[in-house]
């Protein structure tokens, strides 16, 4: 699939569901009940323990059903690992150069991590599609990317951290492509009690947040 193409998915979704599990199993069964909420996209960090493992499976089962990614890349040998195994795109929490020119050699999107003006720059002149602004809720929630966003409305922002039911809608009216979703959509405490039927109603819920935000936009 084109870079473009998925670029386009991720920013038509408007959600980036951040799947942080325990176990590799847990991950797998976390994304079904996403996408059986209607969210077609998801992210695996690699902290998850069989993270590569985990997207092989879902690569294999959805093919291009489901814009797949891998979060918490830390370097360019992860990445590349990530795109064999079936990852459509890479996000990372912090600002590294060598792992978007790993992207960037795969013809793939790239979301690197970063937080203040310099680096926000410095990660699209380096070839970023889109800059993840980490941690976005820690920094002041949608006020921050409508700052940033002034000076520098050319870049494509995602927040991450800080995004919840009631933020979501404003980090998009504020500025944002799409937001992504950790904890609030996919907790422990859910995936413990194998409650994955909540987790596919919260993700119903975001996507109407995110459909009645737009509906305002347009209409503004």
């Amino acid at each position: 699939m084109s870079k473009h193409k998925i670029l386009s998915s991720i920013t038509g979704i408007g959600i980036v569901p951040v799947v942080r599990t325990s176990t590799a199993e847990q991950a797998i069964q976390a994304i079904d009940a996403i996408y059986e909420g209607g969210i077609r996209a998801a992210e695996i960090t690699m902290t998850v323990p069989g993270a590569i493992q985990a997207l092989e499976k879902v690569a294999a089962k959805f093919g291009d059903k489901i814009m797949l990614g891998a979060g918490t890349v830390l370097d360019p040998e992860t990445c590349r690992i990530c795109f064999l195994a079936g990852a459509q795109f890479i996000v990372t929490p912090s600002l590294r150069v060598s792992v978007i020119e790993m992207a960037q050699r795969y013809s793939k999107p790239i979301m690197p991590g970063a937080l203040t003006p310099t680096e926000v720059v410095t990660a699209w002149e380096h070839g970023a599609d889109i800059v993840k602004i980490f941690p976005a809720g820690s920094m002041g929630g949608p006020k921050y990317i409508k700052a940033l966003k002034g000076p520098l409305p050319h870049i494509e922002m995602v927040p991450t951290g800080g995004v919840n039911l009631e933020t979501a809608g404003e980090f998009l009216k504020a500025g944002a492509c799409a937001v992504a979703v950790g904890g609030e959509l996919v907790d422990g405490k859910t995936l413990k009690e194998g409650r994955y039927d909540v987790i596919t109603e919260r993700a119903r819920q975001y996507l109407a947040a995110v459909a009645k935000a737009r509906q305002e936009i347009a209409g503004a």
